[in-house]
């Protein structure tokens, strides 16, 4: 910088001020993590992530953050580094640079329907999951019972499940997230994890026999029904009631939630049971809103040898990833969305069939990970000499934007949805701000946002870990589902009037669907 300290300060103020308006103007709500309670999480992402979020968020070099469209800020550019001698002739790249407006947005977004401030946990999560839906599993249940008793004999402490039992199964497996008990069995062990307040509701061996034979779907419809049946109609369902209850803010963020085991029950396991896990044998991808946290879409993938389809999530498979962004956007075209995504699934072909379709993106490169095809070599490569930080250089093909930028390594974005020439900046706490192009901003902002989001809803996933592929990913979507349903929550009136935490509100639904609470919630 060419000022002295003394006006380093003095610009210091002014500088996260234009940052702040930048960022409030997105609309990323820190409302979803609360401000108090045990799991409370203070601070604005803008301005820190998490040590979990650095390492999880491979944009970022430090605590950084974003900003979308809006006004160019009032920080001064840093200079670009030398533009070297384009080596793609007639490719269409250029290093002429113009100004462009953002796709333009109009629509607020959030919760469809507004809840009255007494709305119960329940109400929230039965926009959702709603009783017509239990009915259906509750039938589908008896139904497999009886066809399985047929077949192997038959059991004479089964009874028919009712929608009262359908909702105290359901209840019991949510309390897992809430409690971090790896077998839902620990709530009439009498031990440690044990809970006489809710073992009541239900006898162990009643619960054993609804877990045994539990079934979405009972059997197969047909020979050629994908690997999913069995839970396909259940996550329909869910779509359909996300939909509906919420609409999304423009930027939205497509990748994978973290859904893997507890970190505290890796580390107790020993090396014999961690060999005993199976390993899932399908990737969940979602797309979510960035500003509330809010998951719009989720989109199965099985991998290899685990359905009929015989396809591979693997990593490092930008075509397989491409095709579940396809996926995860069938709905999203002509709305102009900003879709922030990591080097898998960036692309400069994938970008451009969006953009035809109404939707912009912005995205991480990796020489790696990524499909670099159709991109210069020159922008690829790193110069010998690392530049300043913050230096940064570009190339523009219409309205697509190469950007390479660096700050302790080089990092490259491709987008279409950010102006080349505004600027923006990376602040941090202690090593204060870091000048680069607007949309690299936006990117580690959105991306930390919903890696603060993982680091905090992802521990109030279900705990129950069955063998079936269909049941883990039918867990995994209920437990998406409470998520949801706080966030709404957290956005409603309701909040106001009683402030339950994530792990209260947890609490309060399952007594409810226990039947232990009423459906209405008391201060």
């Amino acid at each position: 910088m060419a000022e002295g300290g003394g006006g380093a300060r003095r610009r210091a103020p002014a500088l996260l001020e234009a940052a702040r308006a930048r960022y409030e103007s997105l609309h990323i709500s820190d409302d979803v993590f609360g401000e108090s309670g045990p799991d409370s999480g203070g601070g604005n992402p803008f301005y820190s992530t998490s040590a979990a979020s650095r390492s999880s968020s491979a944009a970022s070099s430090d605590d950084e953050h974003e900003r979308p469209p809006g006004p160019p800020p009032c920080v001064p550019a840093a200079p670009s580094a030398p533009e070297p001698e384009e080596d793609e002739a007639g490719s269409g790249w250029s290093a002429a640079l113009r100004d462009r407006p953002p796709p333009r947005f109009e629509d607020t977004g959030g919760p469809t329907r507004k809840m009255p401030p007494g709305a119960s946990a329940m109400d929230f999560f039965q926009l959702f999951v709603p009783d017509n839906l239990l009915k259906s599993m509750a039938a589908q249940t008896n139904m497999y019972a009886r066809k399985f008793q047929e077949r192997f004999g038959g059991d004479g402490a089964w009874a028919d499940v009712t929608l009262a039992e359908m909702k105290a199964f359901l209840g019991y497996m949510i309390s897992t997230s809430i409690s971090h008990c790896e077998s839902v069995l620990s709530i009439w062990s009498g031990g440690f994890y044990s809970n006489g307040g809710l073992a009541g509701a239900m006898s162990q061996a009643r619960f054993e026999r609804i877990l045994k034979y539990f079934h979405v779907v009972a059997f197969r419809s047909g020979p050629a029904a994908p690997g999913l049946y069995k839970v396909q109609p259940f996550l329909d369902a869910l779509q359909s009631g996300f939909d509906a209850a919420f609409r999304p803010s423009q930027t939205q963020v497509l990748h994978e939630p973290l859904i893997d085991e507890d970190p505290v029950f890796i580390a107790t396991c020993t090396e014999r049971e961690l060999r005993k896990r199976k390993k899932r044998k399908f990737s969940l991808w979602v797309r979510q809103c960035s500003s509330t946290g809010f998951i719009i879409q989720i989109y199965v993938h099985l991998k290899e040898g685990a359905g009929p389809d015989g396809l591979d999530a693997l990593k490092n498979r930008p075509q397989l990833h491409g095709a579940v962004a396809r996926s995860l956007c069938r709905n999203a075209g002509g709305k102009n969305y900003i879709v922030f995504t990591g080097p898998s699934i960036t692309s400069l072909a994938l970008f451009e069939e969006f953009e035809k379709q109404g939707i912009y993106c912005c995205g991480l490169l990796s020489s790696r990970k990524s499909d670099c095809t159709g991109l210069p070599r020159s922008m690829l490569a790193s110069p010998a000499t690392p530049p300043a930080r913050g230096q940064h250089r570009i190339r523009t093909k219409g309205n697509m934007s190469l950007i390479c930028w660096y700050n302790k390594g080089h990092f490259r974005f491709l987008t279409n949805a950010y102006s080349p020439v505004q600027q923006g900046v990376i602040i941090k706490r202690r090593s204060g701000e870091v000048p680069c192009p607007l949309a690299v901003e936006a990117f580690a902002a959105h991306l930390s946002y919903i890696c603060r989001y993982d680091d905090k809803y992802s521990k109030y996933f279900i705990a129950h870990k069955p063998n079936k592929t269909w049941q883990q990913v039918f867990w995994f979507a209920v437990s998406i589902a409470v998520n949801n349903a706080y966030i709404l929550y957290k956005l409603s009136d309701a909040y106001h009037t009683h402030r339950l935490s994530r792990a209260q509100f947890g609490e309060r639904l399952v007594r409810e669907l226990l039947g232990l609470e009423a459906a209405s919630p008391t201060p």
